[in-house]
């Protein structure tokens, strides 16, 4: 493929990058469909790209020896699958695959340590993404021990939200247990109780945003703070405009 305009692409990271260090990395990268289910890095297995996603949703689960999985990051259109590699590392036990399908720019490792070996403020740039996931995990962990299930569901709807395009995340109830770490059926409970509140709502695998300004009252201080440190260092915004969505007329309703 010819090399992408850094001024088309949508990925916050390369669009952020030094023009040099950008013209390097994606002088052979590779534009690759991103299904659903398709795993973009396996558990202790060496892999030979990193992927700059331009949109869907990827999901970083951590898993144990029995095979019990919880999600441990986010990653959309704000950030790279394989960040491992920025630390040195060939591999690691957690396993990111596609949860909502959509599109990214292949690198090979190769190359992104050229670029990064090359490019001081580029290595400093995806060391600054590293940090911001280690935030957002961070995060994560606080809200598990000190908030309630619906808040900490509204946060994961509203980071969901900051990565997908318009009000409609494709999400099914068994994908936001995963992130939780619950059952199932607490989830669908807890989606009620947000439904209740008229922030959101709920239908067969998917979830419509009508209330952004409400969903951010209801997740509290758990929702926030990844996200502005990812705008400071990074440069970007990342969250998304507060605005009721209307809801559309109950003809169109997805069953």
């Amino acid at each position: 493929m010819a090399a992408p305009n850094q001024h088309d692409v949508h990925n916050l990271l390369l669009k952020v990058l030094p023009t040099d260090a950008f013209d390097m990395l994606l002088a052979d990268a590779q534009a690759v469909q991103l299904p659903a289910r398709h795993v973009l890095v396996e558990a202790d297995q060496p892999h030979e790209h990193v992927c700059f996603l331009e949109d869907g949703l990827a999901s970083m689960v951590a898993v144990n020896g029995e095979d019990e999985a919880v999600e441990v990051g986010h990653i959309g259109y704000e950030g790279m699958a394989g960040a491992h590699i920025v630390l040195k590392t060939d591999t690691t036990p957690n396993r990111t695959f596609i949860q909502v399908a959509g599109s990214g720019l292949q690198v090979s490792v190769e190359r992104f340590r050229r670029v990064t070996t090359e490019f001081p403020d580029a290595h400093t740039l995806f060391l600054n993404y590293v940090h911001c996931s280690d935030i957002q995990l961070a995060q994560s962990a606080l809200a598990n021990g000190r908030y309630n299930m619906h808040e900490r569901l509204a946060r994961w709807l509203l980071m969901c939200h900051d990565r997908l395009n318009g009000g409609d995340l494709p999400l099914t109830h068994e994908f936001l247990a995963l992130m939780l770490g619950v059952r199932r059926s607490g989830v669908t409970n807890e989606l009620h109780v947000i439904e209740g509140l008229r922030a959101i709502r709920s239908t067969r695998a998917n979830v419509r945003i009508l209330d952004r300004e409400r969903l951010e009252e209801i997740a509290g201080g758990s929702y926030g703070i990844p996200e502005r440190e990812y705008e400071r260092l990074i440069g970007l915004p990342i969250r998304r405009p507060t605005h009721p969505i209307a809801e559309p007329p109950a003809a169109n309703r997805r069953v």
